[in-house]
This record gives structure tokens, C-alpha cells and sequence, in this order.
């Protein structure tokens, strides 16, 4: 299956094409998608209209720098913030953390949209693509605030994805523009960065994205096309059995899979569900890959938000108001 990318903040009549391809689950909206809340709902609404199957919207709306839709949404901080604040009050953070979630996943469920990738659990060691979109360096305390997170997200009525799966935040090399590489053996990854993730999973998480980093002690190729990382460890050893995404195919570091159709067939064939084709130049190709190829769409129903609320709703919330100015007092 591929979640893909589209161009603007309306759909073209090739987009529209797309969406009848049976492989086609889903897209992801980027800030070249959103021009306003009420723009966003007509463009969620105008995806699933134009699809034969259930679509999954989605948006990577973690908050700090990484914020796709911002005028009309609350300033989200980035997790570093409650890292900081763990270190004189733990019970504090962990509290505001759940409110970061439940915000930020009743704002985009508020927009029609069904699923924002968050939270990030990688640890904050300094990766060039992670900084503070990161909890905190220390896998305990992440795996506090993983809990934490998956629980607001799911109050809300949205389904939690754990990433970057086994960890990205051990290497320096940011994977959308370089190849990263970590040295470390399976014991010490492990005993560190695995920790968040088996957290996650016990948490309820819904769904986890690879990343595009090569372990090469463990598996010779990048963990989003390792089937030694996703059927092996992830499922048989970690015993997650909800929706495995790649990241992005575009990004850099993927494209030691070969061409664009390759990329996707290695990643299918390792066992990811659902492959990210975010740049709408690449979707064609993408499609034509996967043509005659077995796939469940149906997968993804399980991640289609769930509840009611519109913003009318939301904004009447008390816990709503309450929780967003915390949170923009932090941002």
C-alpha cells in the first residue's frame, strides 16, 4: 500500500486519478497543502470523496519545527521542552506532555484529518534531523513520556505511530539529505534505544515508522527494508502486530534501494505495510510498481480517526482552552 503526497491545497484531476489506484491507502498533507483550517477540512473531505476505499489522511504535525499546519493552531512546543521540565518535575511534565498530545491529535482530528506520526521516541543525542524533536537523551525517561504521549493521543481519538524505528537518534547524519550508518551491536541498541519502543508497544501504540538508517552488526541494509529488523525483531521479538510504515522514499537515505520502483517492492517484500511516497513526482512510478501485487488497503481502516468533534466542539472544551495555553505559555 502507498500513503502519497499531492502538490497544493486542492486536488488535480491527475491526484484524483491516483486515488482510484488500488494501492492508493492514503495522503500525507504537508504546508504546501494547507492554506487554512476550513481549506484543510475541504481537502480532507474532497480525498475521501474522490477514492472507491476508506482514505487515511495524515499530516506530521509533532509541533516546534516540525508543524505543518500553523495559523488558526496551537504553538506546539517541541518534546525537548518536557524533557527539561522532567529534571525538577516529573509528574508535571509527563502531564503536559499528555495535553501536548491530546491538543495536537484533537486539533487535527478537528480538521478531518485522521493521523499526525507522533510521537517521536528516538532519543535526543544529537542527530542532525532529531535535536529537539526529542524527548530527552536517557531511554527511561523517554519511555515515560512514550506512554504518556500514546495515551493523550488515543483520548483523543487518534492512533499513536512510535518513531523512527529501531532509533534515530544515535547517529549524527540526517537522513534526508545523507546515508547514516550506526555501528552498534543489537545489545546495545537494545539496552538503549529499543527501550522506548517496547514502552510504546506495551502502551497500545497503533503503528511504528522505520528508519532509514543501516545497523550494519545486526542487517547490511537500512531497518525500512531489513527484514531482520521488522519481521524478526519488531514483530517476532517485540511482538507488535499493529501497521508498519517506511519514511519518506524520497529522502536520501533510502535511495541505496535502487530506483523508485525498487525502493518500493524492498520495502513491501521486508514487510513495512504501507510505503510514504511524499513527493508527488514520485507517486506515478510508485503506483506502477505495485501493479498486479496482492495488497490489503483495508490495513489502515484501524487508523482512521475516530469521534465526532469538530472545532465548534473543541473550541467549547474546557480542557481544550486550558490545556492549549499551557502549552503555548511553554512555546
Amino acid at each position: 500500500m502507498l500513503v502519497i503526497g499531492i502538490a497544493g491545497t486542492e486536488l488535480t484531476a491527475q491526484e484524483r486519478d491516483w486515488l482510484q489506484h488500488d494501492a492508493c491507502a492514503g495522503v500525507i498533507l504537508f504546508t504546501r497543502n494547507f492554506a487554512s483550517r476550513a481549506q484543510v477540512a475541504e481537502l480532507s473531505q474532497a480525498i475521501r470523496e474522490a477514492a472507491p476505499r476508506p482514505q487515511l489522511v495524515c499530516v506530521d504535525q509533532e509541533g516546534g519545527r516540525v508543524q505543518r499546519f500553523r495559523e488558526g493552531y496551537s504553538a506546539l512546543p517541541p518534546l525537548e521542552r518536557f524533557g527539561r521540565q522532567y529534571r525538577t518535575d516529573p509528574q508535571g511534565a509527563l502531564g503536559l506532555a499528555r495535553e501536548h498530545a491530546w491538543v495536537m491529535a484533537s486539533e487535527v482530528r478537528a480538521s478531518g484529518v485522521d493521523l499526525s506520526f507522533a510521537p517521536v521516541v528516538d532519543l535526543g543525542r544529537g542527530n542532525r534531523a532529531i535535536g529537539d524533536r526529542a524527548f530527552d537523551a536517557d531511554p527511561e525517561v523517554v519511555a515515560e513520556f512514550t506512554r504518556a504521549y500514546v495515551q493523550g493521543m488515543q483520548s483523543a481519538g487518534m492512533a499513536a505511530t512510535l518513531k523512527h524505528f529501531p532509533g534515530h537518534g544515535s547517529v549524527l547524519e540526517d537522513t534526508h539529505h545523507d546515508d547514516a550508518v550506526d555501528p552498534r551491536s543489537l545489545e546495545e541498541i537494545q539496552a538503549l534505544d529499543l527501550v522506548p519502543f517496547a514502552a510504546g508497544i506495551e502502551a497500545g501504540a497503533d503503528a511504528v515508522m522505520m528508519a532509514h538508517v543501516a545497523y550494519p552488526a545486526v542487517a547490511p541494509e537500512p531497518a525500512g527494508y531489513s527484514r531482520v529488523w521488522i519481521q524478526d525483531i519488531l514483530r517476532g521479538r517485540m511482538g507488535f502486530r499493529g501497521v508498519v510504515f517506511s519514511d519518506d522514499i524520497g529522502m536520501a537515505a533510502a535511495f541505496s534501494a535502487g530506483g523508485i520502483g525498487q525502493r518500493v517492492e524492498l520495502h513491501l517484500d521486508a514487510g513495512c505495510d504501507v510505503v510514504l511516497v511524499c513527493h508527488p513526482e514520485l507517486v506515478e512510478e510508485s503506483l506502477k510498481s505495485v501493479e498486479g501485487r496482492a495488497l490489503n488497503t483495508m490495513a489502515l481502516t484501524g487508523l482512521i480517526g475516530r469521534g465526532p468533534m469538530g472545532w465548534d466542539g473543541l473550541i467549547a472544551d474546557a480542557r481544550y482552552s486550558g490545556g492549549r495555553g499551557r502549552l503555548e505559555g511553554m512555546a
